[in-house]
C-alpha cells in the first residue's frame, strides 16, 4: 500500500484553500517545538560543538516541517513537486546534524580515526541520499535517511556513550528515538483514526513529543561524560 498516496479532504476557509489542513497543523507544530526547543538550547548557553550542533539542528528541522506542513500539504497547489524538496532536504541536512552531534558526543570515548571516518561518513551519505531524492523526486529516500540517520547513527552512538558512562542525556535519546520509531510505524502501517486524522496526522504528534524529549536530552546532557568505573 502507498501510504504517501493517502490524503486528507481538503477545506475552504474565508475563501483560501488549505488541502490536507491538519496535516498542514500537525506540521506546524512540531515546528513550533522545534523553535522553542532552539530557543532553550540556546538560551542554556552551551558552548561545546555538539550542541550548536543541537541548536542547528531544530533550527532547521523547525524550518522543515514548517515548510513541509505549509508548501508540501496546505497549499501544494501554488506551488509544484520542486517546492517539496525546500522541506525535505532541510529536514535530511537537520537529520545530519543530529547523527554529527551524536558522534562528537561519543567522540572522545572511541579512537580517533574510527569518529573521523564517522565524521567523514556523516557528510557522504548525506550528499548521496539529497542527490537521490531530487533525481526521484519520492520521500521515500527522505524517510531512509532519517531511520539510518536515527536508528543506526543517533541511537548507536548514544547508546554506547549510555552503557559506557551513563550518561542521562544519552539515554533520553534512547527514550525518544522510540517515540520517534512509534511514528514511523504508525506512518507506514497506517494506523488511520479519521480522515481528518490520518497517519501522518498521528506520527506527528509522535514526533512532536519526540523533539520535546531531545530537548530535554540536551539539557541533560554531560559535557564530556567518562567512563563508569568498575
Amino acid at each position: 500500500m502507498d501510504v504517501s498516496a493517502i490524503k486528507q479532504p481538503e477545506v475552504e476557509w474565508l475563501g483560501i484553500r488549505i488541502q490536507e489542513p491538519v496535516t498542514c497543523i500537525t506540521d506546524v507544530l512540531i515546528g513550533l517545538v522545534c523553535f522553542y526547543a532552539w530557543y532553550r538550547l540556546r538560551k542554556a548557553n552551551r558552548k561545546q560543538a555538539k550542541f550548536k550542533l543541537l541548536e542547528y539542528y531544530f533550527i532547521s528541522m523547525g524550518v522543515a516541517t514548517m515548510a513541509g506542513g505549509l508548501i508540501g500539504h496546505g497549499f501544494l497547489y501554488l506551488f509544484n513537486d520542486y517546492w517539496k524538496l525546500l522541506g525535505w532536504y532541510t529536514s535530511m541536512l537537520s537529520v545530519g546534524l543530529i547523527e554529527r552531534s551524536s558522534i562528537k558526543h561519543a567522540i572522545h570515548l572511541i579512537k580517533p580515526k574510527t569518529g573521523k571516518f564517522f565524521l567523514i561518513l556523516n557528510w557522504i551519505e548525506l550528499a548521496a541520499m539529497m542527490a537521490l531524492t531530487a533525481y526521484t523526486l519520492h520521500f521515500k529516500f527522505v524517510e531512509f535517511h532519517s531511520l539510518y540517520g536515527f536508528l543506526v547513527v543517533v541511537f548507536g552512538f548514544h547508546f554506547y556513550v549510555w552503557r559506557k558512562t551513563g550518561d542521562r542525556g544519552s539515554k533520553m535519546i534512547l527514550w525518544s528515538i522510540a517515540v520517534l520509531a512509534g511514528a514511523v510505524y504508525i506512518f507506514n502501517a497506517p494506523v488511520i483514526l479519521h480522515e481528518f486524522f490520518n497517519h501522518r496526522d498521528f506520527a506527528h504528534i509522535l514526533m512532536a513529543i519526540g523533539s520535546y524529549m531531545i530537548l530535554l536530552a540536551a539539557l541533560r546532557m554531560e559535557d564530556n561524560p567518562q567512563p563508569k568505573e568498575d
